[in-house]
């Protein structure tokens, strides 16, 4: 094992992670999961438990902290880097190819992108990628009774993000089609799945109980289009992997489906296939098929060692800069676009922030809501104004920054937030958010619009400049009004 390389690029990842995770603010995302967190169950209508409850418990231990609450992120992108290169072993690389591996997959945009933040998809990435390790072991002679503990891996998974079903189904149906079918009729992959839907059954048990949602946010998923669809579905994976990539991950895929020396690890091949067409019939986003991108690197690595050692000389070190310039620009250029490397407060922001800081929702900078919400919940003498928003983003900035200035809890119709209400108080509501005029007057009574957010860092995104009407009451009384609000897209 090449352990002094492969390290060495995990620690990079992680250290860069780590160096970056205080900046910029919340991800929506993160406050959603701190709030969903502290409210446990089996599930919510947009995802399993595990990363809310790591949310909420990293936030019990050090409260406020972004650096604690992403480091498990980091450490997990750089545990992706060593199952890579572990993988790359496995298909019988050397030490040449389980660098590249590690190398790649720490340069790889999508492990960037997903280690800076916490969320569902950094452990379903690095779970993933040890679910295909096992398999592969287990297809390269190993003990069968591994895919018990692959059924541990799947089960756990389960609980975080549905997505490494997906993997592990492709892997089911690469082995059928491509072999070796035997180890179909053995017990241990059906003792293993029977695991992992043991693990995976509190989650379904709750889905059941709530009408199925997850399924609903699916085909709310289908038709939005804010990743390009389907059109941009295969396009985006050269934009994931890193375009400079693209050849090494190729050169993978190709060699797992065609490549003697690796006849055994074909189903590996076929899975990879298989996952991308179902996501793109299906209509899910690009990012879904990430999960076998760490073994497409490692196969990626074990062709670059072969090409490595076909040539001599001159030639041979003219291949190594070139493999080692295209990872290096990968990583380079991902961390500039990709990471909080550049300042977050000042005009100067604007033509260089990354495209995860315009998700950061900003609250702690918000400038009308703050001074308004407060006015508005302690009107004196009447009910306390409730605070209604229009996505789970919002509210959890709300709930976030909103308890030093005094507000009560955030209320939204939006996935999870929808089911902690509707608000029991019948008095003023404080809207942030809303910008359909038609949509504020049908359904509140007496409503002024008082203040815009402002973000105070002058990036334009979903908050930036949405209203805040202050209303004297609801059109109808929240049990009647609640359910027509509620929704998951």
């Amino acid at each position: 094992m090449a352990w002094p390389p492969v390290l060495c690029a995990a620690g990079l990842v992680v250290g860069l992670l780590v160096a970056v995770a205080a900046r910029y603010g919340y991800h929506r995302d993160e406050l959603y999961f701190l709030r969903a967190g502290a409210d446990p169950a089996w599930g919510y209508p947009d995802q399993p438990p595990l990363t809310p409850l790591l949310a909420h418990g990293v936030d019990l231990l050090l409260p406020g902290s972004l650096l604690a609450l992403r480091t498990p992120s980091a450490l997990l992108a750089g545990l992706t880097v060593v199952l890579a290169a572990l993988t790359a072993r496995e298909l019988g690389g050397g030490r040449a190819a389980q660098a590249v591996a590690a190398a790649s997959t720490a340069a790889c945009s999508v492990v960037l992108v997903v280690g800076h933040l916490l969320s569902t998809t950094t452990a379903d990435l690095a779970l993933s990628a040890l679910l295909v390790l096992l398999v592969a072991r287990v297809l390269g002679g190993g003990s069968p009774r591994l895919l018990l503990v692959a059924g541990l891996v799947l089960g756990v998974g389960l609980q975080n993000k549905q997505l490494i079903g997906f993997v592990a189904v492709a892997l089911g149906l690469g082995i059928l089609l491509a072999g070796p079918r035997p180890l179909l009729r053995r017990p241990e992959p059906w003792a293993g799945a029977a695991l992992a839907l043991l693990l995976w059954a509190p989650n379904i048990l709750w889905q059941a109980h709530h009408g199925w949602p997850q399924l609903q946010m699916a085909g709310a998923i289908r038709d939005d289009a804010a990743m390009g669809g389907r059109e941009a579905f295969l396009p985006m994976q050269l934009v994931m992997l890193g375009p400079a990539l693209a050849p090494l991950a190729a050169a993978g895929l190709t060699s797992l489906l065609r490549a003697r020396r690796l006849r055994a690890y074909r189903s590996i091949g076929v899975a990879a296939v298989v996952l991308v067409g179902v996501h793109l019939a299906l209509g899910g986003k690009p990012y879904y098929t990430a999960g076998v991108f760490a073994a497409v690197l490692a196969a990626g690595g074990v062709s670059a060692e072969a090409w490595l050692a076909r040539a001599r000389g001159l030639q041979r070190r003219r291949r190594g800069r070139l493999l080692g310039g295209a990872v290096a620009v990968t990583g380079v250029v991902g961390a500039l676009l990709l990471l909080p490397v550049v300042p977050s407060a000042g005009p100067g922001c604007r033509p260089r922030c990354p495209p995860t800081r315009a998700s950061r929702s900003g609250g702690r900078d918000w400038r009308g809501p703050w001074r308004r919400c407060g006015r508005a919940s302690r009107p004196g003498g009447r009910p306390a104004a409730v605070l209604l928003t229009a996505n789970y983003g919002e509210a959890g900035a709300l709930d976030r920054y909103g308890r030093a200035h005094g507000l009560p809890r955030a209320f939204s119709p939006h996935v999870g937030y929808a089911t902690w209400g509707p608000p029991s108080s019948a008095g003023p509501v404080v809207l942030v958010g809303f910008r359909d005029a038609s949509f504020v007057a049908r359904h509140f009574a007496g409503c002024v619009m008082a203040a815009r957010v402002d973000n105070g860092v002058g990036v334009d995104n979903e908050e930036q400049g949405a209203p805040v009407h202050l209303c004297r009451a609801t059109a109808r009384p929240w049990a009647e009004l609640w359910p027509q609000l509620a929704h998951l897209g």
